[in-house]
């Protein structure tokens, strides 16, 4: 399977995306490694969220290939993703505001099935019920990690933005990934909820051994978070790096961090 991958889990390779004249991504080579924290920073416009939505399966590139663990899954679906272990969270919220916050959790398990069909949903069997007793025990261990334990009988919908963004990272992980994409996952949080994102991407990072890549334009964040970043520009990688190889390239100060 492994087609000159090195040791990446998820590799975009060559990646380019055009809006009619304009280019949004030109020839973007990227890498994420299990139990890898990876960065990608940028000003407004400079590529992320589309980057982004060609990892996730939204959008294919114009040019380029997608590699997941070897495999090419450029032509792959959202879904067909998602079920092989690659999750996204995005900007804005895309919560079920009418479900209770352990039914948003639960609903990433659903897609795996109960076992026994139909018949089994009509009896109630004991499979089916034992197989929701785990998933309702995996999503309340998963609340109480992301600090938010307390929230699971409150209606998604009626949610502050920072608990919110918690519960959309909680059902993320609630089927365990192979890959996190995190899109600006700290936008509204305060400090002690940013402190508590920080330590669930760690743990999915080190215990699990999980491939996080984060947007974020929080840089302090995203430098103390991140083993490695990279730094979009105009659709292209400006630069790549530790947190302190990055904060001291001089062209990554021009572009973004800003001169002095």
């Amino acid at each position: 399977m492994n087609q000159d991958t090195g040791d990446y889990v998820l590799r975009a390779s060559g990646v380019s995306v055009h809006f009619g004249g304009v280019k949004a991504l030109a020839g973007v080579d990227l890498g994420i490694r299990a139990g890898e924290v990876c960065g990608l920073i940028g000003p407004n416009g400079a590529g992320k969220t589309t980057l982004f939505d060609v990892l996730s399966g939204i959008r294919r590139p114009d040019q380029g290939r997608l590699l997941l663990d070897g495999a090419d899954i450029t032509r792959r679906s959202p879904v067909w993703r998602a079920r092989h272990g690659m999750r996204r969270t995005f900007q804005r919220q895309q919560l079920f505001g009418q479900l209770s916050v352990a039914d948003n959790v639960l609903v990433a398990q659903e897609w795996r099935g109960g076992g026994g069909g139909p018949a089994a949903d009509l009896f109630a069997s004991p499979t089916r019920r034992r197989r929701e007793r785990e998933r309702r025990a995996r999503g309340e261990r998963v609340l109480a990690d992301c600090g938010i334990g307390a929230l699971g009988t409150t209606y998604a919908g009626g949610l502050p933005v920072g608990q919110a963004r918690m519960v959309e990272l909680a059902r993320a992980v609630a089927d365990p990934p192979r890959v996190l994409l995190l899109d600006e996952p700290a936008s509204g949080m305060s400090a002690p909820e940013r402190e508590q994102l920080a330590t669930v991407v760690r743990r999915m990072a080190e215990e699990e051994g999980c491939a996080v890549l984060l947007v974020e334009h929080n840089v302090a964040f995203v430098m103390d978070l991140c083993a490695r970043v990279v730094v979009l520009d105009l659709g292209s990688v400006l630069a790549e790096g530790t947190a302190a190889e990055v904060r001291a390239d001089p062209a990554v100060r021009e572009a973004y961090l800003g001169s002095r």
